[in-house]
């Protein structure tokens, strides 16, 4: 009996250290908190509709199994000289079913989001026509404008987390946005 008295103190001991390590262990390093994780980004749409009327220009990207190896379908697009397009930007990402709707997300978090338009064509300009709760761009409704003839490439770049208020963002230089590139897509232009 004397023997059981002894000993039980050390069972309980024992107990609690062997507690005390399974709940320490329990915090995975492999498994860290991610917050506001970058989208997979399948499909890129982007539809150009004349201002004065007339049938939509619709360029569009697609990689189905979403990383950007192999060999996406790009639609290029022919615009109008002198002509003025209300631009929209839809987003999806197809390796779920059904589809999961990016554009949903980004308006959700229109302040971790920026789209920025560069071209190569004389005279195509891309203006924002859409802001974030904090007044500054996001992109996902623009204006475009054609100038005169010509051809070229209107790269779209979407980055996450940029810093909108870095010098020249919120004009579209993404020089200076920092942030990670969710998906970039160049189209080849023609304007006639």
């Amino acid at each position: 009996m004397k023997f059981l008295f002894q000993t039980k103190p050390l069972i309980l001991s024992s107990i609690f250290i062997s507690l005390i390590t399974i709940v320490s262990c329990s915090d995975d390093p492999e498994d860290p908190i991610v917050e506001n994780e970058e989208e997979v980004i399948t499909t890129l749409t982007y539809t150009l509709t004349p201002f004065k009327g007339g049938s939509p220009v619709v360029l569009s990207y697609r990689d189905l199994d979403g990383d950007g190896d192999g060999e996406p379908t790009i639609t290029n697009g022919t615009l109008s000289a002198a002509t003025t397009y209300t631009g929209a930007l839809t987003l999806l990402n197809e390796t779920e079913s059904p589809a999961e709707s990016i554009t949903e997300e980004i308006e959700e978090e229109d302040a971790d989001h920026q789209f920025f338009f560069s071209t190569t064509v004389s005279d195509l300009v891309v203006t924002y026509d859409d802001t974030d709760d904090d007044g500054n761009p996001v992109g996902l409704a623009t204006s475009l404008t054609t100038g005169s003839v010509g051809s070229g490439t209107l790269t779209v770049t979407l980055k996450h987390q940029p810093n909108k208020s870095a010098s020249g963002v919120a004009g579209g230089d993404m020089a200076n946005a920092g942030g990670e590139t969710d998906i970039s897509v160049s189209f080849t232009i023609t304007v006639e």
